[in-house]
């Protein structure tokens, strides 16, 4: 599933969750997941009777390096700017499994970073994978937002920037003229930051935000169908103590 603003796709992230999970350690380095997970439930309510006719399998594991590797000709053909960018995502790896037999359809994209403002638009990884596959420009760049993260050691900062206007209220207008038979369905449609501090939280921006016991993590959940008409509700400036 690829953040696109396509009516198809938009009605499938309808029954999708997605989970977005960051580890940051005292010496600031860490660990970013981020999960997309169909949920069986709402995409049967969608599909109806095809529900049944699916025929798909797939379980693969890929780091993005490996395409670069690959691919070396095509990724050549880049501007050093463009492979400057794709070498932020050498060692994101995506693990995509789609079975229809054992109704799971999910994607895994994890990174280890030296320090949080090195994760890159994660979100984007299996894109520019393609773009270097099948020699594209870069097609995640017709997305209209992209998320960069913050963190001083004190304030941890999640930032979503609108980079298309245009395409964003497209997909606003396509949620808007969606058939009100889709509206009336009860889809799980969640999406979750789960976040872990090494130290404890002193103030969350967001007063929807789920503080744990030891006060070192949060969790604060959307709707996915209201990120993506507005990302910049997931917006996240946390201090710590």
């Amino acid at each position: 599933m690829k953040f696109i603003t396509s009516f198809i796709i938009l009605i499938l992230l309808a029954s999708c969750q997605i989970t977005e999970t960051i580890h940051i350690n005292p010496d600031v380095t860490g660990n970013i997941e981020i999960t997309e997970l169909r949920d069986e439930n709402s995409y049967m309510q969608l599909a109806g009777e095809n529900y049944s006719k699916e025929e798909e399998f797939k379980d693969t594991t890929f780091v993005f390096k490996e395409y670069m590797i690959k691919y070396k000709e095509n990724f050549s053909k880049y501007l050093p700017a463009e492979q400057e960018l794709f070498q932020k995502y050498a060692d994101a790896k995506v693990h995509i499994k789609k079975s229809s037999f054992e109704k799971e359809f999910r994607k895994t994209v994890t990174l280890k970073f030296n320090k949080v403002t090195d994760i890159p638009d994660l979100y984007k990884t299996e894109n520019y994978a393609d773009d270097i596959k099948f020699n594209y420009a870069l097609t995640a760049e017709k997305e209209y937002w992209k998320v960069v993260y913050d963190f001083d050691g004190l304030v941890f900062m999640r930032t979503v920037l609108i980079t298309s206007q245009e395409l964003l209220q497209k997909s606003k207008d396509e949620f808007n003229d969606m058939d009100p038979k889709y509206k009336s369905l009860k889809l799980v449609q969640k999406y979750v930051l789960n976040y872990h501090f090494p130290r404890k939280i002193k103030v969350v921006s967001n007063h929807k935000a789920v503080i744990s016991v030891d006060k070192k993590s949060l969790q604060l959940e959307f709707q996915l169908s209201e990120c993506m008409q507005n990302p910049e509700i997931t917006n996240l400036e946390v201090v710590l103590e």
